[in-house]
């Protein structure tokens, strides 16, 4: 479990809220915004009405107390700006912020955000490899060259067991094999491919969509 200070509550600070209740998290929100907050207080650990551009009111938070501050001011770029650095400032252990531009994160991280999410090009690079490799179902980057996908297993290595497909010779490292609800984690050399199973694999992301593509 996590304290986490989130400034910002439009669509996606709600939504990033909604998944850090979810896992347990204890999240304060903030929010200018009266009818926000208190639409939402009642969800949370705490709830503020404050604008955060204003230094007093930041210093207010106890910055310092919390394992990550997120900033998801996505409307107002320069307070996005401000506010990550005046929150570093304060004594922030983890500050991550949110972008809407390449320009807008080469910025946030001078200013000190100690990382910079960009929802938006990364839904549209989900949904490229989506689009481009059929029997992809989802996939989470590591690096610019690794990543762990989800794909189906090919018809042709139904009945047959690891041992003999051998995955690891077209760059797969299987991680788990999911069917329905059932999950298998690293399965044995022993284990049998059946009809409607998908592997976690992880290897080299143009290796395992050339893979994807070839093999359906």
């Amino acid at each position: 479990m996590k304290s986490v200070l989130l400034i910002g509550m439009g669509k996606f600070g709600q939504a990033l809220g909604e998944k850090l209740l979810n896992m347990g998290d204890e999240v304060m929100i903030v929010d200018k915004s009266e009818d926000v907050i208190n639409a939402l207080a009642q969800k949370y650990s705490g709830a503020v009405i404050a604008n955060c551009m204003i230094a007093e009111n930041l210093k207010s938070l106890d910055v310092p107390s919390y394992d990550v501050c997120v900033v998801t001011i996505g409307d107002d770029f320069q307070s996005s700006l401000e506010i990550t650095s005046v929150l570093k400032d304060l004594g922030a252990k983890h500050v991550v912020s949110k972008a809407n531009t390449e320009i807008q994160r080469k910025f946030l991280l001078r200013v000190g955000a100690d990382e910079v999410v960009y929802p938006n090009r990364d839904i549209a690079e989900k949904l490229a490899v989506k689009l481009n490799a059929s029997r992809v179902y989802d996939y989470v980057e590591l690096d610019s060259e690794h990543a762990i996908f989800e794909i189906a297993v090919p018809k042709r290595w139904c009945g047959n067991k690891v041992i003999d497909v051998n995955p690891r010779k077209f760059g797969l490292n299987v991680l788990t094999i999911k069917k329905g609800k059932s999950i298998t984690p690293l399965p044995g050399a022993d284990y049998i491919f059946q009809d409607g199973d998908h592997m976690l694999v992880f290897g080299n992301t143009e290796k395992i969509l050339a893979f994807t593509n070839k093999n359906k």
